[in-house]
């Protein structure tokens, strides 16, 4: 299986990260109960954290490094597509030269943290597939043309139809936490 590269913002890996976990935590209250029972109670997800490890080999691979060193001194947050898991806006936290930088080697180690709305919700979601043909009226506003959703319409097809990239929708709707699931009357911010 190919996988498509690794991208954050507008830099895009050579070839993939070697390893990478992603964690999740929940915060977890215990109340105690006379007679030595507890209870439960959630107090919500944290943030998640996608670290990884990888090397740059070859002609130039420590420029690429530096590439991606330049990525990390921007003090923004942006969209993070990882090649099999999942696509989120995230801070790039964490960058870490693991080994002397040579010209043509570079191992190195990095950590994303995801980003979260003002309200506390986080803007994670699963990479999308698929094709919808059906059609939903298209409005152009003062702030972006806008689509809304019909029965069958996916965001990867109308980032198809609309001669856009997936990933402009996704950052242009981060209130979309899922792209496997829109609904029917969902208003869409095309661009």
């Amino acid at each position: 299986m190919i996988l498509s590269p690794m991208r954050f913002k507008n830099f895009v890996w050579p070839h993939n990260p070697r390893v990478y976990s992603i964690a999740f935590e929940r915060k977890m209250a215990v109340h105690k109960i006379p007679f030595g029972r507890y209870r439960l109670q959630s107090l919500g997800q944290t943030r998640r954290v996608l670290k990884g490890q990888g090397e740059f080999a070859g002609e130039g691979a420590y420029d690429t490094f530096k590439a991606l060193a330049c990525v990390f001194y921007e003090e923004t947050p942006g969209v993070l597509v990882h090649p099999v898991w999942m696509t989120t806006t995230a801070w790039f936290a964490a960058l870490e030269l693991r080994q002397e930088p040579r010209r043509d080697y570079v191992a190195y180690s990095f950590e994303f943290w995801e980003a979260v709305n003002g309200d506390g919700t986080g803007t994670l979601s699963v990479r999308t597939g698929g094709d919808g043909d059906a059609g939903g009226d298209a409005g152009k506003g003062a702030q972006g043309q806008w689509h809304t959703v019909v029965k069958g319409d996916t965001l990867w097809g109308l980032a198809q139809r609309y001669g856009v990239a997936l990933n402009q929708i996704v950052e242009l709707n981060p209130d979309i936490r899922n792209p496997n699931l829109i609904y029917v009357g969902q208003k869409v911010r095309i661009t």
